[in-house]
């Protein structure tokens, strides 16, 4: 893909420790979905907060049973199906609360549809986004960058890459998320890209990053 050459090449060129990591991990292959409904790429993202990858798969592949006629249950089916069934496809207590708020905004109109979403600003849609319960800025963000493929999104609050720019730079610390914004201000328009490459940069052994599911 052009974006992730042209994002490999300029983030090289800003030092020797980026060109290093960028000869590492090769080309930006960021892949994005943005093809999904907003609703059901927020329900997925919800589904595999603060759990592994697998675990989070088990979830989604529970629910996705329920609706075996559909690609994905619409928001009036997650609104129609009782708490017991949605605690059987292991959604948390929290959890349901947030994707049952994720659907009834939906069908109110807060959640855009893609065509809408595509067409928002990316710090207009964050602040729509965050008004639900249970979405913050982080899985706002996740869904700009996996959701619409947006570029130049940089999540500072990721453990992984202010972990990861803290390796990439030996600094003792990771950076807080307000001074890794502004460090970050130079990678723009590529933030996605940086993000992505953060997410790779080896880690010490039983430390290793895992980017956020898509």
């Amino acid at each position: 893909m052009q974006r992730g050459t042209d994002a490999a090449r300029f983030l090289a060129a800003l030092d020797a420790d980026w060109a290093r990591l960028v000869a590492q991990a090769g080309p930006c292959a960021h892949v994005a979905r943005p093809t999904r409904e907003p609703y059901e790429t927020l329900v997925r993202a919800v589904a595999y907060q603060q759990l592994h990858v697998k675990a989070g798969d088990a979830i989604l592949a529970r629910l996705l049973a329920l609706h075996p006629q559909r690609a994905f249950p619409l928001p009036a089916q997650l609104l129609d199906a009782d708490v017991a069934t949605l605690r059987g496809c292991g959604f948390s207590a929290r959890k349901i609360e947030t994707i049952r708020g994720i659907a009834a905004a939906t069908v109110g109109g807060v959640v855009p549809d893609l065509a809408t979403a595509l067409a928002l600003p990316d710090e207009e849609l964050i602040a729509r986004l965050c008004l639900l319960k249970g979405i913050g800025r982080w899985t706002a963000e996740m869904f700009l960058i996996y959701g619409l493929d947006r570029p130049d999104i940089l999540p500072v609050d990721d453990f992984g890459v202010r972990e990861g720019y803290r390796l990439l730079k030996s600094l003792d610390t990771a950076p807080a998320p307000k001074a890794l914004a502004v460090i970050g201000a130079a990678w723009s328009p590529y933030r996605t890209a940086a993000a992505w490459y953060l997410w790779r940069v080896p880690r010490p052994p039983k430390a290793k990053a895992r980017e956020p599911a898509g």
